[in-house]
């Protein structure tokens, strides 16, 4: 297992990875292990640092998330969500065909290993509200006022 811990505007992230890919990113939870970092782990670091700095919108990484085939199911439609974009529960449920599993899909967003690449962050009550984030509804907040500032600032971009 390789680790690399970065600094970001939410405090320090600490990126774990296999040989296959990138198996979790914790944000506000530290290991007291030493850094081992590797390729996939400086990949990792090098596109975060771009997402904070507003100039990369999709991760490409191997991603090597743990997790029940549902689970599984759920952040590869998390994966799908656009950048700046939010949705409902309901709207992930009804996009994995399983509609009835509002709440299924609420536990496996919470039990996502990969905070920001896989971005749960994007998913909110069905009335518009901010509801739970492992890393603090104050870090969701933070993660999407930053998109839609940079999703802001590209159209301003585009227009000129």
């Amino acid at each position: 297992m390789f680790q690399q811990t970065i600094d970001s505007p939410l405090g320090p992230l600490q990126i774990f990875a296999s040989e296959q890919g990138i198996t979790q990113i914790n944000l506000g939870r530290q290991t007291t292990a030493p850094d081992l970092p590797s390729r996939l782990t400086a990949q990792a670091a090098t596109q975060l640092q771009q997402y904070f700095a507003g100039t990369l919108t999709q991760f490409s990484l191997p991603l090597a998330a743990k997790g029940t085939l549902f689970q599984q199911q759920v952040w590869q439609a998390l994966c799908q969500l656009p950048f700046g974009q939010t949705c409902s529960y309901a709207t992930i449920a009804r996009q994995i065909a399983n509609p009835k599993a509002v709440r299924a899909v609420g536990a496996a967003n919470g039990k996502n290993p990969i905070a920001i690449v896989v971005p749960c962050h994007r998913v909110i009550g069905a009335n518009g509200t901010l509801t739970g984030y492992a890393g603090g509804l104050d870090n969701k907040a933070w993660l999407l006022a930053h998109e839609q500032k940079v999703s802001h600032e590209q159209k301003l971009t585009a227009q000129c």
